[in-house]
């Protein structure tokens, strides 16, 4: 008989081994990824959730009376950007005349960033008679925009969606999102 000559297990150091590298890897790479997430969490500011979201929620009701002034005056916009040119051109079409005044004869735009409100925009803007306007405009930044569209005096509001460059020019009517009767 002869005797089997072989290494003990126990004779080799413990970091010689493959194994207890592998089942150490798993628990490595899930604290890795929880530092990760802790920073992310802290880093960017989570804008899509307003502190007073209960009280926007509530105001919505009330605003819809100027949607409805808007479909009753028959308010439409129709805008394009000339990234070219760095300017907005727009006309504004009402069925019926606005309310009077100085404030009436202005128009609002507010353009809401989808995550960063630092980067909104309200751009103020006179139209010609026949409704026309042009302004100057920094560059549009590729988003999602949500476009807000009202007189001076707050009577009316137009508003949509506006997916910048997919759509070179957009339209705004209050029959888009009227209710049904």
């Amino acid at each position: 008989m002869q005797a089997i000559s072989s290494k003990h297990p126990s004779s080799i150091p413990w970091y010689r081994h493959r194994w207890p590298w592998l089942l150490m890897s798993g628990p490595a790479v899930v604290v890795v990824a929880g530092l990760f997430t802790v920073w992310l969490a802290f880093s960017r500011a989570d804008a899509l959730v307003a502190d007073d979201y209960y009280k926007q929620g509530k105001a919505i009701n009330k605003d819809l009376r100027r949607d409805h002034e808007a479909q009753r005056l028959g308010a439409a916009i129709t805008m394009k950007y000339d990234p070219a040119a760095n300017t907005l051109q727009g006309r504004l079409v009402m069925k019926e005349a606005a309310p009077a005044g100085e404030e009436g004869r202005t128009l609002i735009l507010n353009l809401v960033h989808p995550t960063q409100p630092s980067k909104d925009r309200t751009l103020v803007v006179r139209p010609a008679a026949d409704g026309s306007f042009s302004l100057p405009m920094q560059e549009m930044e590729q988003a999602r925009w949500r476009l807000i569209a009202e007189d001076g005096s707050h009577a009316w509001r137009l508003h949509g969606g506006w997916t910048w460059p997919q759509q070179r020019s957009i339209e705004m009517n209050a029959e888009a999102y009227a209710p049904a009767e």
